[in-house]
């Protein structure tokens, strides 16, 4: 029941924060449909032209710019399929195996055309000319091409006209879902190494192996993220509503490079538990110190995880004012990476088993690589980046900034160097002798 209440309520959240974009979408395309038969109809007015807007459906794609070049390869697809198909109806009629000489030849046709997702319409536009026979496939033909061309113009008008929005939002929740992914699992991990270090150490091998199957799992969905991504980049070009918005792709890329490489460092630590659970060392008394060790590094990294993700998703919302219980989180993430590194030194210095000295130092070495990896200060240097400027108060007979003003920064970097850090107050600067 719990379960089934938890479905619900988040679906009802993503009805709430998608429903309207959804709405708008399905607005577009029908209106990009409708307004194509309109105009073919006036083209046409003896026939009814459901190509046309079957056309602009297709036409219609998420970004301009691949909304251009789909219009394109379609128009070109359809060209080459008529073409065919009026020299096929001039010498054999429609048979099994004229249809399928035809569909082959197409196809390879539009291979030949890098036609890519328009390929098949090769073969689609010369069967259903073909059908027509060779008496009426001249007419058919010229027909079909205008009304494609009819279709490709109103979709790609429509398009940029009534541009989509720029889908940085989407590619943000998708590297945040990312890093819940991960941080789930080390949150499941510690929760489990806390239960074995009550009951029974050796069930350690095979939750170890599961660990790393989810783990092989999270880093094979990174590609579904950088499409997400991929995409929100292509929105930005040729797209009207991108002008005056925050360009905060780079910034997205960066995180979602960072969550790559973290992914994969967690990969490598659950082989390595896996390998070091076959030791001898569970029947020993270190065995729950052990434990309890690896336990606490998990939760701390999924800590980390989870609030950089987090202020990821934030700076691809655009939502730049981070309220001090954000600021707080993050630091506590980042005091607790470098509480585990101290605390994973101090066995490294016992003779303990060779098995759990190994253990100790990939542990270490992952926590060390995700401290650099996700550069939670760093992430919030971007978010305050993106504020929009104050304009220093002027005087009043004149508008010369005073001396002691910080200059204007000149590039990224040094944007990011006359940021406060994330103290109340700044530090001071010391002067350069």
């Amino acid at each position: 029941m719990v379960q089934w209440r938890g479905s619900v309520s988040r679906e009802l959240a993503r009805l709430r924060r998608d429903g309207r974009a959804s709405l708008l979408w399905s607005l577009r395309i029908t209106v990009a449909a409708t307004a194509s038969y309109l105009v073919a109809s006036l083209v046409f007015p003896s026939s009814q032209p459901l190509l046309a807007p079957l056309t602009a459906m297709l036409v219609v794609q998420v970004t301009p710019i691949s909304l251009l070049a789909s219009g394109l390869d379609r128009v070109i697809a359809v060209v080459a399929g008529v073409a065919l198909a009026i020299g096929f109806a001039a010498v054999v009629a429609l048979e099994w195996w004229s249809l399928g000489l035809l569909i082959l030849i197409s196809i390879t046709v539009g291979q030949f055309l890098r036609l890519r997702s328009n390929l098949v319409e090769v073969a689609i536009s010369a069967m259903l000319v073909l059908g027509v026979g060779a008496i009426g496939a001249e007419a058919a033909a010229w027909q079909r091409i205008a009304e494609t061309l009819v279709g490709a113009a109103v979709g790609i008008i429509a398009t940029l006209v009534f541009p989509p929005k720029v889908a940085s939002s989407d590619a943000g929740r998708a590297i945040d879902g990312l890093a819940d992914s991960v941080s789930e699992l080390l949150l499941r991990a510690a929760a489990e190494l806390d239960a074995m270090t009550e009951h029974d150490p050796h069930r350690l091998s095979g939750l170890s192996r599961e660990w790393l199957g989810d783990a092989r799992r999270i880093t094979h969905d990174i590609p579904v993220v950088g499409a997400a991504l991929l995409r929100a980049e292509e929105g930005r070009r040729l797209n009207v509503r991108a002008v005056g918005t925050p360009h905060v792709e780079p910034g997205l890329r960066q995180g979602l490079e960072a969550l790559e490489h973290t992914a994969v460092a967690i990969r490598g630590l659950m082989r390595s538990v896996s390998e070091a659970s076959d030791g001898d060392w569970l029947d020993q008394d270190v065995a729950s110190t052990v434990l309890g060790d690896l336990a606490e590094t998990f939760r701390r990294l999924a800590a980390g995880a989870d609030a950089f993700g987090e202020l990821v998703r934030h700076e691809g919302d655009v939502q730049i004012s981070l309220s001090r219980g954000d600021i707080e989180r993050l630091r506590a993430a980042q005091d607790g990476m470098l509480a585990s590194r101290v605390r994973l030194d101090a066995p490294l210095e016992e003779s303990w088993p060779a098995d759990v000295v190994e253990l100790y130092a990939a542990t270490r070495a992952t926590v060390r690589r995700l401290q650099h990896e996700l550069g939670l200060e760093e992430r919030v240097r971007r978010q305050l980046r993106l504020l929009p400027e104050r304009r220093p108060p002027t005087r009043p007979g004149g508008g010369r900034r005073s001396a002691s003003a910080a200059p204007e920064p000149t590039n990224a970097d040094d944007e990011t160097q006359v940021l406060p850090s994330l103290a109340e107050e700044p530090p001071e600067t010391p002067r350069r002798r």
